[in-house]
């Protein structure tokens, strides 16, 4: 008598499906609403979890690509960017991917970070990707016109804004299965690698990233938190603009590179700086 027909000629397993069904649509129908609301999303099922990455600076170049990619291995991805409005491919590509989520978000802005924290309250994060950074230009970094200001505006984007990313997301990234906290760094701030004057700005703020990140390494370490630093190597971005194209790598080379390393780093790796090859 199993599966026996119980109400009118339907199967009662395919009632038990349907039902589950319609259950399953209710849920996220309030999902969609809450966050059109602007609401803290409600606590994902271990059977609804989905690998999820939040990428910063996602409107172009590298961080674009990154989206690109990591939607099109179906996870969630919440790309965030300082104008939504004005990231034509980004949204372009949102509407490609269900799967991804355009998210306004300024690195400069710690009380933003702090919002969008509290607005994916209850979301875990597996890969937090910083990726949003400036260079400052040459002409502020040239010695006897060095351009303050602009020293305090690179080291707050490239150094201060991933910190703060990280210490507001730290939470929903311990709550995942990865638990990666991974940032884009540079071989510029390797201080043993210096062979002339240049980039005084870039450099100072790719080596204070590199010794926060060594330092949060150690800090989260016991938590199950792998803490990464990974480089694109010079790459043909806006960021590049001006350098012969012979000497820069096509982003897509970059992004494959930097994804396939963040995928194998473990916690026994954690607090490393590996380049484009690996190590």
């Amino acid at each position: 008598e199993r599966g026996a027909d119980v109400s009118g000629g339907i199967d009662r397993r395919e009632l038990i499906r349907g039902t589950a069904a319609l259950a399953t649509m209710s849920t996220l129908a309030g999902r969609i609403a809450a966050a059109a609301e602007g609401e803290p999303l409600p606590t994902p099922t271990p059977s609804d979890q989905q690998t999820t990455v939040l990428i910063t600076g996602a409107s172009r170049g590298i961080g674009l690509e990154f989206a690109q990619r990591y939607a099109a291995r179906d996870w969630r991805v919440l790309a965030t960017c300082r104008d939504p409005g004005r990231a034509e491919a980004l949204q372009a590509l949102a509407k490609k991917h269900a799967n991804l989520v355009v998210e306004p978000l300024d690195v400069l802005d710690h009380a933003g970070i702090d919002a969008l924290a509290a607005r994916y309250a209850t979301q875990p994060i597996d890969i937090l990707l910083n990726n949003a950074g400036i260079g400052g230009g040459m002409e502020n970094q040239l010695f006897g016109r060095l351009n303050y200001a602009t020293f305090n505006e690179v080291m707050a984007v490239n150094a201060i804004g991933p910190m703060k990313v990280c210490e507001a997301f730290v939470k929903h990234v311990e709550a995942s299965r990865l638990r990666k906290m991974m940032t884009v760094s540079s071989s510029q701030g390797s201080i043993g690698s210096v062979d002339a004057a240049r980039l005084y700005w870039y450099r100072s703020s790719k080596s204070a990233l590199n010794m926060l990140m060594v330092n949060l390494a150690f800090q989260l370490k016991s938590r199950g938190i792998i803490v990464g630093l990974v480089t694109p190597g010079a790459t043909d971005t806006d960021f590049m603009k001006g350098l012969p194209k012979k000497m820069l790598r096509p982003v897509a080379d970059a992004v494959t590179d930097m994804v396939r390393e963040i995928d194998r780093f473990d916690l026994s790796m954690t607090g490393q700086f590996l380049d484009t090859k690996g190590q």
